[in-house]
């Protein structure tokens, strides 16, 4: 009877080892891909899944968004500059089945994809265009890798590139570059702006020649701005010309005189 009553144990132990074995939970954001004596039948999942002790192999596959860190590539850009530039990659998995039975390891392998891809993009590229133009690099870099990752059930949504190293001579000259365009702006700036004061200060002139009366106007506005200050003595000299103006205009009034008094 103690005989039977170890067996009984020992099966009882062994049921529960295998219904232990038999059921698996998986989360909302876990699939698992199910193989029945090495054949595939199909992807299982979210919650509590069933399999055949023994005969069933389950493969979970993780579906959340990946960040992979593209590690820093040595690129010789299309004018030759080298550099050495690091990027950023996030995808997921949008088919298990394919994850699992169409590539060995797929982060491994969209990491390598990744990488040549960054080296064969860039290296089309020069120096400014990837300073200045990462938004389309990246989109180009994107749809590079997504179209080779799709036979892999990989979704790459996004690529950004990070940090772009390039040698402490070039940095030097192109410090230089920056300065040189700088004061370019600064001359063509002044130029402009004495362009536009010898322009108006042509069209006062014109204006003035028209009308000699508002040059006097100006010359008494002049004498009242420096009058403003009580502690200055200026000599101011008023030419002679001035007064044809006043002096014609007397002549002309009624009652005047046109010629000197007797």
């Amino acid at each position: 009877m103690e005989v039977i009553g170890v067996l009984v144990i020992i099966l009882a132990i062994f049921a529960l080892i295998l219904l232990f074995s038999a059921i698996k939970i998986l989360r909302e954001y876990e699939r698992a891909v199910i193989f029945r004596l090495g054949r595939l039948i199909n992807q299982k999942g979210p919650g509590l899944i069933l399999l055949i002790p023994f005969i069933d192999r389950m493969v979970k596959i993780d579906l959340r968004t990946v960040t992979l860190n593209i590690p820093p590539q040595e690129v010789i850009t299309r004018d030759n500059v080298p550099t050495s530039v690091n990027a950023v990659c996030y995808f997921r998995v949008v088919d298990s089945n394919k994850a699992v039975t169409e590539v060995e390891n797929y982060l491994l392998a969209t990491s390598q994809i990744s990488q040549t891809s960054l080296r064969a993009v860039l290296g089309k590229a020069e120096l400014d265009e990837i300073l200045a133009e990462r938004e389309r690099l990246n989109e180009a870099l994107q749809k590079i890798i997504d179209e080779q990752t799709e036979p892999w059930g990989v979704k790459v949504t996004t690529v950004e590139i990070k940090d772009v190293e390039i040698p402490a001579d070039m940095q030097k000259a192109m410090a230089r570059q920056a300065e040189a365009e700088r004061e370019r702006r600064a001359k063509i700036i002044n130029s402009e702006g004495e362009f536009q004061a010898a322009e108006k200060l042509t069209q006062a002139a014109d204006i003035i020649s028209e009308n000699p009366a508002s040059l006097q106007l100006r010359y008494l506005q002049t004498l009242l701005e420096i009058g403003s200050n009580q502690n200055t003595t200026v000599v101011f000299p008023l030419p002679m010309d001035l007064l044809e103006a006043f002096q014609a205009r007397g002549s002309n009034a009624p009652g005047g005189q046109s010629g000197p008094p007797a």
